[in-house]
């Protein structure tokens, strides 16, 4: 046998190693707040559940119940394996749809069931998918396991505290009944998003990274209302939570098509649109300006002297602070304007329906944000800060500097170097040139 084949026959031992001896785990190389979450929310969960083992009680139907969610969550999971391979080739994020047999849990079984249905199906989706378990270390299984059952046993709690403080009585009291059930549910949801945002590694801290964008909140909704959906039917029919399935495999594979789009036109180290994606655009607002007669304009940004930064710090620092400049240039401009990454360390804007004279105030206070810059980056002896950045931008702007998008986009280039090359750190527009 090969050194290759030894490794990857020895892969498993040394994975069961790592996991049962505590010095070796990933955990303890990470900040030292993250630690200290995590080790929070993981005794939080196992302090909730040791609690509801010792003060509930199982009956026969809540145990089947318990294994018919459960059946229901590994059939998803094996039914959608497709569509998760599917993702991994893609590079796309994962779908988390767990939510819908975990929170009707919620609404259907007793706490310490619930923590049981989590750790079943997270526990399985770690082992029988060998990818995930490559990409994502055992700490994070096991802390988005906890974090999973904290949101439940908060979820029951509230609804233990209302008025029908079980579906069953719930169902029986008509518009009260329904306001119970409409607050677990946004408990559930406002509670998973809280608690997930201390634990996320974003140097951006945007309420966008943080709690995700309206079509993942959507998604998140989406999950609960099926959930809710799932425990009618376990309460009338219990077979009936088969039906579930079809709807979540739909939705699962209808989220990874909008995802391969998203991807398709976006740049994966910054999340901005990338070439493809940022001209595609910028054709559509040439159309529309042509139709309505308006103006828009075109920014490059070119970061100064950014070769400097990686040979200095590295190539990963480097790329943080691309993700940190990216950051920078889209909250300096409107909502609506378009930022792409056209690779290396330049940058495109379109600004749409914008006077010219406007152009240049957007463009000094770009060339601002990047200038109050200062990024945190790994170091062998902690953390170090980069700072001291600066940026050179070229203006171009419809129709005075041209009138198809490839010439707008030359001439704020050639706007581009000329400031690079007066001394950098300075906006310059194509007007200005002649």
């Amino acid at each position: 046998m090969g050194t290759a084949d030894t490794d990857l026959a020895d892969r498993p031992a040394r994975s069961f190693r790592a996991a049962v001896s505590p010095s070796q785990w990933k955990l303890w190389n990470q900040r030292p707040g993250l630690i200290a979450y995590c080790l929070l929310i993981e005794t939080a969960a196992a302090g909730a559940t040791a609690n509801a083992v010792c003060t509930e009680h199982f009956s026969g139907r809540d145990l089947l119940v318990f294994g018919l969610l459960t059946g229901c969550g590994l059939l998803q999971a094996e039914l959608g394996r497709e569509v998760e391979r599917l993702r991994l080739i893609s590079g796309t994020p994962h779908i988390n749809l767990t939510s819908v047999w975990s929170f009707a849990g919620v609404l259907v079984l007793p706490s310490a069931l619930v923590t049981g249905l989590v750790a079943v199906l997270y526990a399985y989706l770690a082992v029988r998918s060998p990818y995930r378990a490559r990409r994502i270390s055992a700490f994070r299984v096991v802390f988005n396991a906890a974090l999973v059952i904290v949101t439940c046993q908060a979820a029951a709690a509230v609804l233990s505290r209302t008025v029908t403080p079980n579906l069953d009585d719930a169902l029986r009291a008509g518009w009260t009944g329904f306001g119970s059930l409409a607050l677990a549910t946004a408990a559930y949801f406002v509670i998973a998003a809280l608690i997930t945002v201390p634990g996320l590694n974003a140097p951006d801290r945007s309420l966008r990274t943080l709690f995700g964008s309206w079509g993942d909140n959507l998604l998140e909704a989406a999950t609960l209302c099926l959930g809710l959906m799932t425990a009618l039917a376990v309460t009338t029919m219990a077979e009936l939570a088969l039906c579930v399935l079809p709807p979540l495999l739909v939705i699962h594979r209808a989220v990874l098509v909008k995802q391969l789009e998203i991807a398709a036109t976006t740049d994966e180290k910054t999340g901005l649109f990338n070439t493809t994606g940022w001209h595609t655009l910028a054709g559509r607002e040439l159309d529309r300006a042509q139709r309505a007669a308006s103006s828009f304009g075109v920014l490059m940004v070119d970061l100064d002297r950014f070769k400097r930064i990686n040979d200095e710090h590295g190539h990963l620092s480097g790329d943080a602070v691309l993700r940190a400049v990216a950051a920078a240039i889209s909250g300096a401009v409107r909502d609506y304007d378009s930022v792409g990454r056209f690779g290396g360390e330049e940058f495109v804007v379109l600004l749409p329906d914008i006077h010219r004279t406007d152009v240049r105030v957007v463009a000094e206070r770009v060339r601002q944000a990047v200038e109050r810059l200062a990024v945190e980056v790994p170091a062998l002896n902690g953390r170090r800060t980069i700072d001291g950045l600066s940026a050179s931008i070229g203006i171009a702007t419809y129709p005075e500097s041209g009138s198809a998008i490839d010439r707008l986009v030359h001439a704020a280039d050639q706007a581009l170097y000329t400031a690079k090359n007066t001394g950098r750190n300075k906006v310059v527009s194509s007007a200005d040139l002649g």
